[in-house]
This record gives structure tokens, C-alpha cells and sequence, in this order.
């Protein structure tokens, strides 16, 4: 990746992190750990990735994107707004009665394509889409994000089984492993690991990738435009609150959001961050 093109992505991803932390600080709610896990991922594919206009929001050739683990809405928003989709300053509203930002994604909200949250459902949303694809012959990408801890559920297996079945080469699902859910560690409260051998067992494509590296992001997904006749799965090893200092590797920011003081810490941290890509 051209250096020009990795530090603009860099600093988008960053101002991504001061959304996630401005919308759940004057929420006084959500879930800014894994929101911050996702940031590189979700500024990468909105813009170096998919094929999407802000202008033209429901174009039947757009690309699609589920977010399955809905918790992480603030990631979503804030890569909304800052792609256009609705003003940056509506992210203040996040959770707010009467706002069109909820605590998860809502298919009303302008550039949401799915409403999600109910845990292992929104991938089986994704292979519909990326089968009526192939039915109306259209060829736009699926792209859907699963959380490590979500991949416990049941119904995610019986998606890429479906997805497997019907040969979905256009649908692309990230699992953001970051280690930590909601009660704990992964590997502690129901172990789904090893994650890339059972896609694999299912018949998927299998990548890794560092969910914090733009390069590698991108190498991972020029690697799933190259693969037909199957579904690709991208696992991508992560930090959950990352880029702030005292919510990384912190299980207890998953439905926890920062006070006054751990407001201004957070934001003072991703300023100095900004400044340095500056």
C-alpha cells in the first residue's frame, strides 16, 4: 500500500476511535472495547474497499455490509458519518430517544444495510444477500463482522454451512479475534478456538490477518478477490479497546462507557495520535 494512501487510512481510523468515544461517552452506554477493535477493519472497507456511494445509499450494485456483532455500532456510525452517510456531530446523539442512532444498527439508519445485534444471526443475513446475488445475477460483495465470542453460537455454523453449500465466492466474513467477551476470556467461558481450522472443516476459504496492519488488511482481502467457488472467512487477530491506553486488553469495556474524566484521557491520547499522522 502506497504510504500516502496507508497514513490518510491511519488518520481516518483514528478520528473512526474519537467517534466511538464521543458517541458512547454522551450516550452514557454502549461498547467502546470492541468498537475499537474494529476501527482499521471497518475504515478499510469503507474507504479503500467497497463499492458504496453516500449519495446513491440504496443502489441495488452497491456492496453490502452486516455488522453481526451489533454491539459494535459506534465503529459503524462513526465510519458512516465520517464517509458521509449523516453528519459527524449526530454521533453525540448515539442511544438518544428520537435519534437515528440506536445502540445497535437499525436498517433505517442512512448506510446501514442490515439491523443486527441478536448475536450469530447477521451472518446468516449476509449469505441471504450474497445468495440473491448470485440469483439476480448481480455482482456485488457481502461482507459481514463476527465477534471471536459470537462464533459460539450455534446458528453461525449452520450459516457457513449454508454459505459453503450454495459456493458464495461473494460473500466475505471477518471474525474480529480479539480474545474477550462479554463474561471473560474466549477460552474460559465456552471455547470456539481453533477458529480457522473449523472454517475450514465447513468449507471456507481461511485468511489471518492483523486487524491493526493496513497492509496486511489488504493483502488478506486481494487474496479473497481471487478465490472462487467458496466462501472466504478473514480472521483477524486484534486488541479489544485499542488505541486507548486503559481500555486495551480490558474485558471490562464491553458495555461500559467512559466517565468525564476517562473521556478526556481517551480523547487527549487520540489527539496526540491524530497530531502524529499529521
Amino acid at each position: 500500500m502506497e504510504s500516502s494512501m496507508k497514513k490518510n487510512l491511519q488518520k481516518i481510523a483514528c478520528k473512526v476511535r474519537m467517534g466511538v468515544i464521543e458517541g458512547t461517552y454522551n450516550a452514557k452506554s454502549g461498547h467502546p472495547g470492541g468498537s475499537l477493535s474494529i476501527s482499521e477493519l471497518l475504515t478499510y472497507l469503507y474507504f479503500g474497499k467497497m463499492r458504496i456511494d453516500p449519495e446513491n445509499p440504496e443502489n441495488p450494485d452497491r456492496d453490502r455490509f452486516v455488522l453481526s456483532k451489533g454491539h459494535t455500532a459506534p465503529a459503524l456510525y462513526a465510519v458512516l458519518a465520517l464517509k458521509g452517510y449523516f453528519p459527524y456531530e449526530e454521533l453525540k446523539t448515539l442511544r438518544h430517544i428520537g435519534s437515528d442512532l440506536q445502540g445497535h444498527p437499525s436498517i433505517h439508519t442512512k448506510g446501514v444495510d442490515m439491523s443486527s445485534g441478536s448475536l450469530g444471526q447477521g451472518i446468516s443475513a449476509a449469505a441471504g444477500m450474497a445468495l440473491a446475488g448470485k440469483i439476480d445475477g448481480k455482482d456485488y460483495k457481502v461482507y459481514t463482522v463476527l465477534g471471536d465470542g459470537e462464533v459460539e453460537e450455534g446458528q453461525v455454523w449452520e450459516a457457513c454451512m449454508f454459505a459453503s453449500h450454495y459456493k458464495l465466492d461473494n460473500l466475505v466474513a471477518i471474525v474480529d479475534r480479539n480474545g474477550l467477551q462479554i463474561d471473560g476470556a474466549i477460552t474460559e467461558v465456552c471455547s470456539p478456538e481453533p477458529i480457522t481450522d473449523k472454517f475450514r472443516a465447513f468449507g471456507w476459504h481461511v485468511i489471518t490477518a492483523d486487524a491493526h496492519d493496513f497492509d496486511s488488511l489488504e493483502k488478506a482481502f486481494d487474496e479473497a478477490d481471487k478465490i472462487t467457488g467458496k466462501p472466504v472467512v478473514i480472521v483477524q487477530d486484534s486488541v479489544k479497546g485499542r488505541g486507548v491506553s486503559y481500555m486495551e486488553n480490558q474485558v471490562g469495556w464491553h458495555g461500559k462507557a467512559p466517565n468525564k474524566d476517562e473521556y478526556e484521557q481517551a480523547m487527549k491520547e487520540l489527539e496526540e495520535e491524530l497530531r502524529g499522522l499529521e
